[in-house]
């Protein structure tokens, strides 16, 4: 009957239609198994289900490929800006000139974020994890923001993602700026997107100087994070905003989910297990033997993919980055001596060139914010500031699709049915 799957079930047999994707990758519509056959299907963490059709990222582990928009990172990340990025993943679309300039001045139009938010940002200890002060901080945005966005009015999108990407920026540095006990920097809307993050972020008096080497990092490593296809913080987003949540609290949702240790912070674990190494002084060799050992427990932080079965083609693209920031930096840091020691092991030795176990993005970004001074609780709202164009571009495409709220089945195993003790006879 076709390009269909047919399951049998009780001695009947049940046809579903296959849907192709443009780039080769192939699914079974099963949405109306439960209601011909009653059966439901189980995959814990949903790692072989598609949630939805999307037009905004292709991913393909097998191969190393990443495509936003159907463009190659590789070649987004050498001839773009973060900027341009982000207007291709909600658009759908690289910017004209005219387009381009346009959506930078709307940036610059909401880049400001209202005084009493800054009162918010100072109630908060300075001990308190910056990924915590961030989703607290998005989700504020609400109160100063009530107006509902409609997906599909485009000026009411297009101002909405703006006025949240033009704001986010300045919630991240302050969040840096707090939990180092530093006094918040003003936007300066004479500079473009990423300069302006970066002297809100670093800036101590009136003699701090630009660094284009590290700029053109930071602006790398956004474009790299902008977006990664159904991971959990996008699933996050787009579950929440199902549900006709807003905006920025189905945001915030992601910035939670990317919190955890499994998701955004891994490139946080590359450092701290660098550290580690570094206390226990016993040498690199001995922490690359544990790794090699099945009956060990030890695992290198950094390296390999659960995705990519190949090489991250991000971290091709990041590691120059990184090699370009500490030649520029000359930084003498033992931590970062070892991280070079451990790249030069992983590129080289025939057990993890085998395995394909070759460092990831999230080995070199480590790395870079290292260099920079950028303590590791903060590595993730970078990550964050990263992902903001495409969880809004995830909100907007479910919101347009007319996607339905999402609510995931599940095989019961628990008691059967029972009757009810009191309590003194129990």
């Amino acid at each position: 009957m076709g390009n269909t799957v047919t399951i049998t079930y009780n001695g009947q047999q049940y046809e579903y239609p296959i849907v192709e994707g443009t780039m080769g990758d192939i699914a079974v519509d099963i949405s109306k198994l439960r209601g011909e056959t009653g059966l439901i299907t189980l995959d814990a963490g949903y790692k072989n289900t598609g949630s939805c059709v999307s037009n905004i990222t292709f991913l393909d582990g097998e191969e190393g490929k990443l495509l936003y928009r159907g463009y190659p990172i590789e070649q987004l990340a050498e001839k773009s800006t973060f900027v341009e990025v982000m207007y291709l993943l909600l658009e759908g679309e690289l910017p004209n000139q005219q387009q381009l300039a346009d959506w930078k001045s709307t940036l610059n139009e909401y880049n400001f974020v209202n005084e009493r938010v800054e009162k918010i940002l100072n109630g908060f200890p300075s001990e308190a994890h910056p990924m915590g002060v961030l989703a607290s901080l998005t989700s504020a945005l609400t109160a100063f923001n009530p107006k509902s966005v409609d997906p599909s009015k485009h000026t009411d999108m297009y101002h909405a993602a703006a006025r949240l990407i033009a704001k986010f920026d300045i919630l991240c540095a302050w969040t840096y700026r707090k939990s180092n006990n530093l006094e918040i920097v003003k936007p300066d809307t004479s500079l473009d997107y990423v300069t302006n993050f970066y002297q809100m972020m670093f800036k101590k008096d009136d003699n701090f100087e630009i660094n284009p080497v590290i700029v053109n990092a930071i602006d790398k490593l956004l474009i790299l994070h902008a977006d990664h296809e159904q991971n959990c913080s996008a699933s996050a987003v787009r579950l929440v905003g199902s549900s006709h949540a807003g905006l920025f609290a189905s945001i915030s949702a992601g910035i939670s989910a990317l919190w955890g240790p499994l998701h955004g912070g891994a490139n946080q674990a590359v450092i701290e297990m660098l550290e580690m190494i570094k206390k226990d002084g016993g040498g690199l060799q001995k922490w690359v033997d544990k790794a090699k050992d099945k009956e060990d427990n030890f695992r290198l932080m950094g390296f390999g993919h659960r995705v990519y079965k190949n090489m991250d083609p991000r971290a091709k693209i990041i590691k120059k980055a990184a090699d370009d920031v500490l030649d520029q930096l000359g930084i003498d840091d033992e931590v970062l001596d070892l991280a070079r020691g451990l790249e030069e092991v992983a590129l080289r030795d025939e057990y993890f060139v085998e395995r394909k176990l070759y460092p990831n993005v999230d080995f070199y970004s480590g790395i870079i914010y290292r260099a920079l001074g950028i303590p590791a609780e903060m590595f993730t709202v970078m990550f964050a500031l990263g992902r903001l164009p495409g969880w809004i571009s995830q909100w907007k495409e479910m919101r347009q699709n007319g996607e339905p709220i999402g609510r995931p089945r599940q095989v019961y195993q628990g008691a059967t049915t029972r009757d009810y003790v009191d309590i003194s006879n129990r």
